[in-house]
């Protein structure tokens, strides 16, 4: 068994295939649509996102909706991948568990995600599960 897709749900596919696409680099599936749009990874692992009707964006740190899962990407440089990714309509939420090692921001449907430092020193783990850093809970 292989995972071959994360899948977010959202309200608006395109426009946040567009956000992770300008993020990350990778490219559209040209198949996508206004109900279903992916961009395809290495190694065959796609990040795609789904319309939902009625979709509620989750509201971390305040788990009245809870985030279910977040992604973690590895950078050289947060404050200069911060700053780029703002501009591309992220958010920041004011609760930063350790802002010096990573950040978590928002994409434009809410979703939470961490941007970690230490790209050039370590490369991201293979089989494994997210590094201990890699943590949006206040725990």
């Amino acid at each position: 068994m292989k995972l071959s897709a994360i899948t977010l749900d959202c309200a608006d596919p395109l426009a946040l295939a567009a956000f992770y696409q300008q993020a990350t680099g990778l490219e559209l599936h040209p198949k996508s649509d206004a109900d279903f749009a992916a961009l395809e990874g290495e190694n065959g692992l796609s990040l795609a996102f789904q319309r939902i009707d009625g979709y509620r964006a989750p509201s971390w740190p305040d788990p009245a909706v809870p985030q279910q899962l977040h992604c973690c990407f590895r950078v050289a440089d947060l404050d200069e991948t911060e700053a780029r990714l703002l501009n591309l309509g992220a958010g920041r939420p004011q609760h930063q568990p350790n802002a010096d090692r990573w950040r978590v921001l928002t994409d434009p449907a809410g979703h939470p995600f961490c941007i970690v430092g230490g790209f050039a020193e370590q490369p991201p783990p293979r089989c494994a599960p997210p590094p201990p850093n890699c943590r949006t809970s206040r725990s």
